[in-house]
């Protein structure tokens, strides 16, 4: 009884081993790809099959054309296409497309790419825009969003910046502010005249023209008593009489000019 169970269990290892060992010849190998049950070489990355292998000649494998591409070992009989980077998409090329790799795209400048494919980007969306009130805490990046945050009390930002302002403090300037700054603005100062100075400055003005005007009045007021003063000694131009016409001319008193006060 033993004697048969000895037998049974080695009978079983037997065609289990015999079984694995038929399986493990059945398919190709790894370097190799099966066509019309023949296990051909793979052609290299860069390459494409031109003819099959047959049982007397290997793979025949020729380079890919232009603008197409096999990246890993393969029994394809045709290249893959170099991809376009699409500018619809916002995509630039990063790396050319060679023989053996695919083109590598990238997103254009302001562009951060939100669809992956290995290495390669194939969609890219706008960065955002930080509003008026908050600043750009983290600048956006081929692949990550501008991160925005907003400003804090006595700060602005209008939105450009990478960090906040502090609101101007128009008295340290001795200015006067007539408009509060906000998240967004800076305060807006004025240079203000104090009123003392400016009823100071009237003040005098005043003064200035109250005494020319009298300065005015009294001189007028002497020259006009000089002319009453003057006027009682001066003769007008008189006509001559009758007894003046038979007077010598050379003898005639000479006239007397009024004067002109």
């Amino acid at each position: 009884m033993d004697m048969f169970l000895l037998r049974t269990i080695i009978s079983t290892i037997a065609f289990i081993i015999a079984t694995n060992f038929e399986l493990c010849f059945c398919g190709c190998a790894r370097a190799e790809y099966e066509i019309d049950g023949e296990c051909c070489p793979m052609c290299a990355p860069g390459n494409r099959v031109y003819w099959h292998c047959t049982i007397d000649t290997s793979t025949t494998c020729v380079p890919c054309p232009e603008s197409t591409y096999t990246d890993e070992p393969n029994g394809l009989t045709k290249c893959f296409s170099c991809t376009v980077c699409d500018t619809v998409q916002h995509l630039k090329v990063k790396k050319a497309c060679t023989r053996s790799a695919d083109t590598i795209c990238e997103p254009q400048e302001g562009f951060h790419c939100i669809k992956l494919n290995k290495e390669s980007c194939e969609l890219a969306v706008e960065h955002t825009e930080c509003e008026p009130g908050q600043y750009i805490k983290q600048t956006g990046t081929a692949f990550t969003d501008t991160v925005c945050a907003g400003c804090t009390d006595g700060t602005y930002s209008n939105g450009s910046l990478t960090a906040c302002l502090p609101h101007t403090k128009c008295e340290t300037r001795g200015l006067t502010e007539i408009k509060a700054g906000t998240s967004s603005s800076d305060a807006e100062c004025e240079k203000v005249t104090s009123v003392g100075l400016i009823v100071g400055v009237t003040t005098v003005l005043v003064a200035v023209v109250a005494v020319a005007i009298l300065s005015a009045f009294i001189r007028h007021r002497k020259h006009k008593a000089r002319c009453s003063k003057k006027s009682g000694v001066h003769r007008t131009l008189q006509e001559p009489t009758e007894d003046d016409e038979r007077i010598n001319v050379a003898d005639s008193a000479e006239p007397t000019l009024i004067n002109q006060c």
